[in-house]
């Protein structure tokens, strides 16, 4: 009878996946979040649309050409169907002269950062995607937004909650899209994984375990510099396990227990923690035990409920997820993470609907992280109101 229900649960899962890009298996969003609800406005041109609401596919610019968007986002912009690479910002000549070549992009869609403001007058560009250092994010979307362009936001959101509620009111007032880049909410391995956490299929969840971790090989990065990074592995790896424990539960936490780890590379680690342990304590009395390092390796979502257990690992990698269950393998495609994404992200736009990964839930998950520096520096539990 368990292996029935769980191949029938497979069956529905992937069909379900497959019949509709951008929703998920749970057909009801997380938290509130992502309702499908029409929030700026009724017509499509209300979302920076520029009155061409029936372009066939959103043209989308880079901010920033590090080696997230030259090895992963460009490439899948060639694998959308809702959107397309549409240009760049860069203050790199020699990038933007690479980007430019390979992507036939024409030169009046290449900008630096200090013309990006001119991108207003572009019809060709309906989303500038933030992906810059944590600690410019606020500074460019809000940037994006006075130009009347929807935005997308690498994660973390910001380095501080009014930040982000600085963003989330720039986006609002311009009447235009704010989503912030959680891929893994359009991965089939964590769809699953939400379904199964939040209902219940095997029963309340009792206890979560997660760690995100990789070894810095160099002290000269960006990510170990306060004032860009906001912190260190915390910021970059740690707010996935804060996701995934929240999108297991399908609530937040009400209370967070941390500690500082060891500093062993001082030379690396005079700015930003090295490695940090935290708990996330939830309303059932289920915990969250989490960790994230600089200086180990780590790559698991396990949840544990009354009758019966699930493990990613690899969990958060862009490709080559693999899962468990005590009923057996989890059996899904890997799919391009950042073209679903960018394709879910741009059906919202598109639609005039809220987005699943909203400016609300990048701030909310902000605000968790501070709360965990907050527990470890103190000692204490900090709950969350």
């Amino acid at each position: 009878m368990a292996a029935h229900f769980q191949s029938f649960n497979r069956r529905q899962f992937i069909k379900g996946i497959s019949l509709a890009l951008g929703t998920t298996a749970l057909g009801a969003p997380l938290l509130g979040f992502g309702s499908g609800n029409k929030t700026y406005g009724e017509k499509e041109k209300d979302w920076g649309l520029q009155g061409n609401a029936q372009k066939k596919k959103l043209g989308v610019a880079l901010v920033g050409l590090g080696n997230y968007s030259t090895n992963q986002l460009a490439p899948a912009l060639q694998e959308t169907e809702h959107c397309y690479l549409a240009g760049i910002v860069t203050g790199t000549p020699s990038k933007a002269e690479t980007l430019k070549k390979k992507y036939n992009l024409p030169d009046k869609n290449i900008y630096t950062y200090e013309t990006m403001e001119q991108v207003a007058n572009n019809p060709d560009i309906d989303v500038l995607y933030i992906v810059l250092p944590n600690g410019l994010h606020a500074e460019y979307t809000i940037k994006a937004a006075n130009a009347g362009k929807n935005v997308i936001c690498e994660k973390p959101m910001a380095t501080s909650v009014e930040d982000c509620q600085r963003m989330i009111d720039a986006c609002k007032k311009n009447k235009v899209h704010l989503s912030i880049g959680y891929r893994l909410h359009f991965e089939p391995h964590h769809q699953r994984i939400m379904e199964l956490g939040q209902k219940k299929v095997y029963g309340d969840v009792k206890k979560i375990e997660a760690a995100d971790s990789f070894v810095i090989g160099n002290p000269d990065v960006w990510r170990l510099d306060k004032k860009l990074a906001g912190g260190g592995p915390l910021m970059d790896l740690g707010i996935y396990c804060v996701q995934g424990a929240i999108y297991t539960m399908g609530e937040s936490p009400v209370a967070i227990t941390a500690r500082f780890g060891k500093v062993t590379k001082p030379k690396f680690f005079n700015e930003v923690e090295e490695t940090i342990s935290w708990q996330m304590h939830f309303t059932n009395r289920a915990v969250a035990d989490c960790r994230s390092s600089y200086n180990e390796e780590g790559n698991l979502l396990y949840g544990e409920a009354e009758k019966g257990w699930w493990r990613l690992q690899p969990a958060y990698s862009y490709s080559g997820l693999k899962g468990k269950t005590s009923e057996g393998a989890m059996d899904f495609p890997q799919v391009n993470q950042q073209a679903r994404q960018l394709d879910g992200i741009a059906q919202n736009i598109r639609e005039g609907t809220e987005s699943r990964v909203p400016g609300e839930m990048g701030m909310r998950d902000v605000r968790i992280l501070m709360a965990i520096y907050e527990a470890a520096r103190t000692g204490k539990r900090v709950s969350l109101g």
